[in-house]
């Protein structure tokens, strides 16, 4: 399986294109797999239960930016995550949602990495019992730490997970923000004993937002994670494996 790279979930300047054409090709209404697919109340592995509750359009019906779009990121990682077919309903808040993802998660400034970002998503999504997001984040925290258990030591137990001191005073800080805690110098004081500053602190708190947001559209719209999510950064690749 092609994993999910940085350049796959990089959005691009298309998405806030104002178009409206649409494409004569359709992907029809979209499910999980009988694999991973749940019950009404629950997951199972018996049901075809859909990936929303809410209408996932067809793909002849959406405006030729997001359709294009989504065909490149099911191109490069060999699946479409499920998101980006839930933010399809509502094509305006689709490009909203996704260039502000690009602008914060994307971004070449700045003391946090990728995986740091991604284990700020898992322990806040994690904190706010988002299936979804815990799902997918830690698959990406694991490509880009090459970690294959802290994501989920943190999902767990955050306070025992094995964290150096600087994770912990970045998810500490996520955390108060995530629940919401009265943010003090103190809380930014113990991010620059750990070489964390202001403008980091901003994007701890820009992310834990974001994702807050992102948690409550997902419990909205009972959105699924992908099959494929569950397998990222577990198994090593194999040759015929690599991404493009």
């Amino acid at each position: 399986m092609r994993v999910i790279t940085a350049a796959v979930l990089k959005l691009s300047s298309r998405v806030s294109l104002p178009t409206n054409v649409p494409v004569n090709a359709s992907y029809g209404i979209w499910k999980l797999p009988r694999s991973i697919a749940a019950g009404k109340h629950g997951y199972t592995t018996q049901s075809d239960r859909p990936i929303s509750r809410y209408p996932i359009p067809y793909k002849k019906d959406l405006p030729y930016d997001i359709a294009e779009l989504m065909e490149d990121v099911e191109r490069k990682s060999d699946f479409l995550p499920n998101v980006f077919k839930v933010m399809a309903h509502r094509p305006d808040e689709f490009r909203a949602f996704f260039a502000y993802y690009n602008v914060i998660m994307n971004k070449d400034t700045g003391n946090l990495s990728k995986a740091d970002k991604e284990l700020i998503i898992v322990a806040t999504s994690a904190h706010n019992k988002c299936p979804y997001c815990v799902t997918a984040h830690s698959a990406l925290h694991r490509i880009y730490s090459k970690n294959k258990t802290l994501a989920d030591q943190v999902v767990v137990n955050c306070d025992l997970a094995d964290l150096g001191q600087r994770e912990r005073a970045m998810l500490e800080f996520a955390l108060a923000i995530a629940k919401p805690e009265n943010i003090t110098e103190k809380h930014l004081s113990k991010l620059e004993e750990n070489g964390l500053d202001r403008e980091d602190a901003w994007d701890i708190a820009m992310v834990t937002a974001f994702f807050a947001m992102a948690n409550r559209i997902a419990h909205l719209t009972d959105m699924r994670p992908n099959e494929e999510f569950y397998a990222l950064g577990r198994l090593p690749k194999e040759k015929s494996e690599e991404p493009k």
